[in-house]
């Protein structure tokens, strides 16, 4: 019987031209699940929303699949390629419904996630916090005869009966995941590697991982959690990916099935399966790499990213059209050091309800999500949300998607003014209030990503996107400074949008912790050979042709006896390797230490597998008065106004319009403030400006 993917192999053989070139990208959030299918030749696409069923995401994926084929009148049969954004992983970790886990540890080293780090988190109070209970206890935590070297040498030979019992006992409590990190692995991977043979043999049933395979490098506690939380997850991930393979087997697709790194890439459903800690950010990771194509095609390299959705807004900056990597990341509680697009994510989204706490008015991070939605949804919520005082500002129209959701302003009202009474409040005066609130929060979190990062967010062009971002774009920016609010094409899609123009990514590490003058070209060189011959291994695993295949050598740098690293591209001249640190270090901290030592701490492979880049749709010729479908009352601090209403796919580039205004398109609504202009530029991008 054929695999999945001997199937897939020859149905792309069999398929016409014009049939490999069609894309479906599939991105499942907190309130819906958004999808794209495009026909890269052409540039064609349709778009699709379904609301999310967070009971079964995969039933969504499907339907809203099916939903997009119909739409273009295009079979199952045609697809090339299946992409995915997901935060299965995610939520696994943050509802803490991670698989119950073991793990096997150096002796001497059983409490080591116990321990963990001395710092706070930044905004605990520290007579108020309390330490999170650890995803592995300490009595799960085995400890096992053996020592590897920080020079990789063997200083105690491997216990394999203490292995074999750890593994078998790990099993009798329950354990379904186990999790091997051994001491200085990073440096020669031997023990682990035999360790995870016999756990294999052992007990066949459990989800193992080790250290070697997930993140190679240096420091214990964040190595150690890195690979608990890998094999946490990789239960429910596994059997979700074949989940979704056999839903899209059923439906007659036979593409390969691609899904998002945290990295801003895109790996197979089986390099997914054995690390899927890596998608921690999919989904976000995404939007932002969708972002940086829609800027770069409307010639704008420096922005600010605002995915605004129904649970969450992340936050990401780009200086230059490059997109900076970060493993100092969390996903909660939990330092996960894997490469990831550096980003902020908050609880402010379209679905944050409004409550009042101790007298003051809140919102978020709880969220009414997909079930039951804002009030005005209709769907049983009766709390206040975002999305409900836009409606009774006046902000949004009485439908969404395109007129398949009703909005009811009865409902929006009747729940806002749950929050307007207990505070004195005029209804409108509550719902502004919302808004305040929300708006507040992103900004706060959008100088972690600009101001605190050494950017000026005034010298950037605000990106937001998502169902919510548009609505309130032009509020950021005017809270920040910034006059320039560039909206993409299809924002509430563009996560999906974004998977269309992901290439396939990996990173592959090792630890040196070396002082510049004493690491040898020589040495430095055999090094990055070890991690070639891993990304050959990699490209060949992933069927990536050799003349689509690129590589980048990365170091990790910093000042002798400092905690953390700098990632400057890698040079074998020190003397511009040590210049490019110190303009790092200056650009982010505003200084640099003279006289001090510099060290390489590890080497960083990053791999690139380039796909075919999807064509940009550009939008046709259009008139604002045909493209006008009504007027409605916006309510402003100056008092009510008309605003028109305006489709936005019947504005052709070079359109120009003014607040106040409502843009309405499938996937989002655009909010228009007075004071704003609007030009429609020839990408099909709308850059709003103050």
């Amino acid at each position: 019987m054929q695999s999945r993917e001997q199937r897939a192999d020859v149905a792309r053989e069999q398929r016409a031209d014009v049939a490999r070139d069609l894309l479906v990208a599939v991105d499942i959030g907190g309130t819906f699940t958004d999808i794209t299918l495009q026909n890269t030749a052409t540039g064609e696409a349709w778009t699709a929303k379904t609301p999310s069923t967070p009971g079964d995401p995969s039933e969504a994926f499907i339907t809203g699949v099916t939903l997009a084929l119909a739409q273009a009148g295009c079979s199952a049969a045609e697809v090339g390629r299946v992409l995915h954004g997901t935060t299965v992983a995610t939520n696994l970790i943050l509802e803490g419904k991670t698989a119950p886990t073991a793990m096997l540890t150096t002796h001497g080293f059983r409490h080591v996630l116990e321990i963990g780090r001395a710092d706070l988190p930044r905004r605990d109070n520290l007579w108020s916090w309390v330490k999170p209970k650890r995803p592995v206890p300490p009595a799960w935590v085995h400890e096992i005869p053996g020592r590897i070297g920080a020079d990789g040498a063997e200083l105690v030979p491997l216990d394999e009966a203490a292995v074999r019992a750890a593994a078998r006992a790990a099993v009798a409590a329950g354990a379904k995941a186990l999790a091997i990190c051994f001491l200085h692995s990073f440096t020669s991977p031997a023990h682990e590697r035999r360790a995870k043979a016999i756990v294999q043999q052992v007990a066949p049933e459990l989800a193992v991982t080790a250290s070697c395979d997930v993140l190679p490098v240096v420091r214990e506690y964040e190595r150690s959690m890195a690979t608990v939380l890998n094999a946490a997850v990789m239960p429910a991930v596994t059997t979700y990916v074949q989940r979704l393979e056999e839903r899209l087997d059923s439906a007659g697709v036979a593409a390969p099935l691609l899904l998002m790194k945290s990295n801003g890439g895109v790996a197979g459903a089986a390099a997914i399966r054995q690390a899927p800690a890596q998608t921690a950010l999919s989904g976000p990771a995404a939007g932002v790499v969708g972002a940086v194509a829609m800027a770069r095609a409307a010639g704008v390299p420096d922005i600010i990213t605002v995915d605004i959705g129904g649970t969450s807004a992340d936050i990401c900056c780009i200086a230059g059209g490059e997109i900076g990597l970060t493993q100092t990341g969390r996903v909660g509680p939990w330092p996960l050091p894997l490469p990831m697009l550096d980003m902020v994510t908050i609880g402010a989204g379209g679905g944050s309800i409004a409550r009042i706490a101790n007298g003051a008015l809140t919102v978020g991070p709880q969220s009414a999500g997909a079930e039951p939605g804002p009030a005005c949804y209709g769907r049983g919520g009766e709390e206040p949300t975002v999305t409900d005082a836009h409606l009774v500002l006046g902000h949004l129209t009485t439908s969404l998607l395109g007129g398949r959701m009703a909005l009811d302003p009865s409902r929006a009202a009747a729940a806002v003014q749950r929050i307007a009474t207990p505070l004195g409040l005029s209804l409108e005066a509550a719902a502004r209030g919302i808004l305040a609130i929300a708006d507040n929060n992103m900004v706060g979190a959008i100088r972690v990503v600009s101001v605190e990062r050494g950017h000026d967010p005034r010298g950037f062009a605000l990106v937001p996107f998502g169902g919510a971002g548009p609505l309130h774009g032009c509020a950021l920016a005017e809270l920040l400074g910034m006059t320039r609010v560039l909206v993409p094409p299809s924002p509430g899609v563009l996560c999906a949008q974004g998977l269309l123009a992901a290439d396939l990514k990996a990173e592959f590490s090792r630890t040196i912790a070396l002082p510049l003058e004493r690491a040898k070209p020589a040495g430095l060189e055999a090094a990055f050979a070890t991690l070639a011959a891993e990304a050959e291994a990699w490209f060949s695993a992933e069927a990536v042709p050799s003349a689509d295949r690129s590589s980048h050598r990365m170091a990790l740098m910093r000042y002798e006896e400092q905690g953390h690293e700098l990632a400057v591209p890698f040079t074998a001249d020190h003397a511009a390797l040590a210049a490019a640190f110190a303009a790092a270090h200056q650009a982010l901290y505003g200084f640099t230490l003279e006289g001090v030592g510099m060290e390489i701490v590890t080497l960083r492979l990053e791999a690139v597998g380039h796909l075919p880049a999807p064509a940009m749709p550009l939008p046709g010729a259009g008139d604002p008065a045909t493209a006008q479908i009504g007027a409605q009352a916006m309510l402003l601090p100056g008092g009510a106004s008309e605003a028109p209403i305006y489709q936005r796919g019947l504005l052709g580039a070079g359109t120009r319009l003014a607040g106040p205004a409502i843009l309405v398109q499938l996937d989002a609504t655009t909010l228009l403030p007075p004071g704003w202009s609007a030009e429609v530029l020839p990408s099909g991008a709308l850059l709003l400006t103050r």
